[in-house]
């Protein structure tokens, strides 16, 4: 649990089941704030990974995407990337959340995921994958990444 709404982090082993579905954790569940209706709204991640946003938060990524102007391909782009994979999902009474056959294919989910509280978002990995990630994450420049923490006040 956190101190406050729609705030999630924290690292989840689930399963995904034979029709796509998957638990959302308890913690998660318990987090998000009443104004979502109990929905998510789950799209493509910018790594290889599904991104599951509450619907709040998910209202205000389609709020700065009108922004952009369509005029300009890599706008349109961009907002095409985001928003074609974009699908709304109301949690069952189980906890449980349908992802599309694409999303799966994409994030190369097989039967073990892993869920990563994200603060504002989750994500949703192969754990194969995952680990491939963090591992070329270290090749990150450590004066950038202290820089960022800076910023943050780790």
């Amino acid at each position: 649990m956190t101190l406050t709404k729609d705030t999630f982090i924290g690292e989840y082993s689930y399963s995904l089941d034979s029709k796509g579905r998957i638990n959302i954790p308890a913690k998660f569940r318990q987090s998000l704030s009443e104004d979502n209706n109990n929905t998510f709204v789950i799209s493509r991640g910018m790594d290889p990974c599904i991104y599951v946003y509450p619907l709040l938060q998910w209202q205000i990524i389609e709020r700065n995407l009108r922004k952009l102007s369509s005029l300009q391909s890599i706008n349109r782009t961009f907002i095409r990337n985001t928003a074609r994979y974009a699908t709304p999902s109301t949690y069952d009474k189980q906890g449980r959340i349908s992802l599309s056959p694409y999303l799966i294919s994409y994030a190369g989910l097989d039967r073990e995921i892993q869920i990563i509280g994200m603060v504002n978002k989750m994500e949703i990995w192969n754990p194969d994958q995952l680990m491939r990630t963090d591992k070329s994450n270290i090749s990150i420049d450590p004066e950038a990444y202290d820089d960022l923490a800076d910023k943050i006040t780790l």
